[in-house]
């Protein structure tokens, strides 16, 4: 063997090495804060719902196995090939252009990965779209460059708030950077919650990753989704559309508490947002006049 080809192997098997780990650990999340964004995360970042681990396990149970698999088989089949077919050990090369065995072989083995691929993506897909019954509905509505949120009043809401970004001035102790909001939005544990959302302006997406909710804002249109998150806490979002000048900056957070502290919410923020709602339409008469 030539010592190109010598050094040639050499070097597939040394790149094969160092990235099977990272491969095989990729898909696996390291000390991941829950609701936000970890630095030196690895991985899908953790989940509080049953859709999320659904999702989860799909990528790191089945696609990260398939791809690791796929992968290192066309790795393997070029080293065999550049190691038994290379100028000096067949120098005299086949004539064959056509295999029937290997043609039917390589049509029906990706149609049976598709197939196993595809039979957990339908039952996610069936557990995404369909919307349990729900004692809370929450319209979302994106806007340049901020969300608003409207709480029915049949559920004891009867308000809607502005959520933007808060400035770094503003933050407090534990409040990330370009994730922390001026008005948390707030809904009870282990309760399934539905999602209206639309956008005012231009296509907008509202992506809660601890949740596994991702659903796009669209003007004109109102589409629904769910979650029920199972733990306490503060999980944050961005949107992921490129909505325009602000889009890195438009967060949206959300706050899980215990359905004691929902209803007192409830009841402090009916006060507080339908209260300056008077004034600002008080204000709007005034410049109007």
């Amino acid at each position: 063997m030539s010592t190109g080809n010598r050094n040639f192997l050499s070097g597939g098997a040394l790149a094969a090495a160092v990235a099977l780990p990272v491969v095989l650990f990729a898909g696996f999340a390291y000390a991941q804060v829950e609701g936000q964004p970890t630095p030196g995360g690895i991985g899908l970042p953790a989940t509080v719902t049953d859709v999320g681990r659904e999702t989860q396990f799909f990528y790191n149970g089945i696609l990260l196995p398939i791809i690791t698999f796929i992968a290192l088989s066309v790795l393997g089949l070029l080293l065999y090939v550049s190691w038994r077919f290379n100028e000096q050990t067949n120098p005299v090369p086949s004539k064959l252009t056509h295999h029937t065995g290997l043609e039917i072989v390589w049509t029906l083995v990706p149609i049976l990965i598709l197939v196993v691929i595809a039979i957990p993506s339908f039952r996610i897909l069936a557990h995404q779209v369909e919307i349990p019954e729900s004692k809370i509905t929450i319209k979302v509505t994106g806007n340049q460059w901020y969300w608003s949120y409207k709480y029915p009043e049949d559920q004891g809401g009867g308000f809607g708030f502005d959520q933007l970004m808060k400035p770094e001035a503003d933050l407090k102790d534990g409040e990330p950077r370009l994730l922390a909001v001026d008005n948390e939005a707030y809904v009870p544990v282990n309760e399934v919650v539905k999602l209206q959302i639309t956008a005012a302006d231009v296509i907008h997406s509202f992506v809660i990753p601890a949740f596994g909710v991702r659903m796009d804002a669209v003007p004109g249109r109102l589409n629904e989704t769910w979650f029920r998150a199972e733990k306490e806490g503060v999980y944050y979002g961005q949107c992921s559309k490129i909505c325009g000048k602000d889009h890195a900056f438009m967060p949206m957070a959300i706050r899980v508490v215990s359905r004691e502290k929902y209803d007192a919410w409830l009841a402090d923020s009916k006060k507080k947002f339908s209260a300056a709602e008077s004034r600002t339409r008080l204000a709007s008469s005034e410049q109007a006049r």
